[in-house]
């Protein structure tokens, strides 16, 4: 069995460009602070209006990946537009999480109406996946991969249109001040999603950024959901880190 890196998060998105825009800066925060971090896309994103062919798609995601600092990035190969949650693909990601072993999975959190379907499909594969992968005696559907268990999972967002925290058990804004700019070069990586008509992508999402940052007494953040409340055994630490 290939011997595969033991990675501290794996951030799961449905295409390539989800992650990078949801939460880039804290894959690249937790790079700086000396975590391994893995990206999971579920499909490559095609076919989409300005991409001539998947592989253009697939190498601007590798240059984004390059760009976050993350150590690994996968992509399933699922079918793009028609993305639905299936045994099959629950069990493609599963097996990726008995591979790497996370402590800590991202993923989609909500619905994004007048967006692609597919994200939504995508939290619910993400969801039965971090299941998946603790299930014992299921041997015959994963390989021979052992089991894992994943130790926490957090939503992140995608919606632009709502400034209110969706609704969750707790959230957290992670400080993203010192990776924004790192976050949007990664983005800019996709220059057949964002040609220069779409460039007001980039001021959305610094100023979503400061918005959550703001909140939390950071320059910029990320915004997580979290499906359990967050809880501390070191407040004095947790409240000045």
């Amino acid at each position: 069995m290939t011997d595969y890196p033991q990675l501290d998060c794996i951030a799961v998105g449905a295409h390539p460009d989800d992650v990078e825009i949801a939460c880039g800066g804290t894959l690249a925060r937790l790079v700086q602070q000396g975590y391994k971090v893995g990206i999971i896309d579920l499909t490559d994103g095609e076919p989409t209006p300005h991409s001539p062919a998947p592989h253009v798609r697939l190498e601007e995601a590798r240059q984004a990946a390059a760009k976050l600092g993350v150590h690994v990035r996968v992509h399933l190969d699922l079918p793009n537009r028609r993305l639905f949650d299936s045994f099959e693909a629950r069990v493609a990601l599963a097996k990726e999480f008995r591979k790497y072993r996370p402590r800590l999975v991202l993923g989609f959190g909500e619905k994004t109406p007048m967006a692609s379907p597919d994200h939504w499909q995508a939290m619910q594969i993400t969801d039965a996946a971090v299941f998946y992968s603790r299930l014992t005696k299921w041997e015959e559907h994963f390989d021979g991969l052992p089991v894992h268990a994943v130790s926490a999972q957090l939503y992140f967002t995608l919606a632009f249109a709502a400034l209110a925290p969706p609704p969750a058990a707790g959230h957290l804004v992670v400080d993203i001040s010192e990776t924004l700019e790192t976050k949007l070069e990664a983005v800019r990586c996709y220059q057949t999603q964002f040609p220069p008509a779409k460039a007001y992508i980039f001021d959305r999402l610094r100023a979503l950024a400061m918005h959550c940052g703001m909140a939390a007494g950071f320059a910029y953040g990320e915004l997580f959901a979290s499906p359990r409340m967050l809880g501390t055994r070191d407040l004095v630490r947790s409240l000045f880190p």
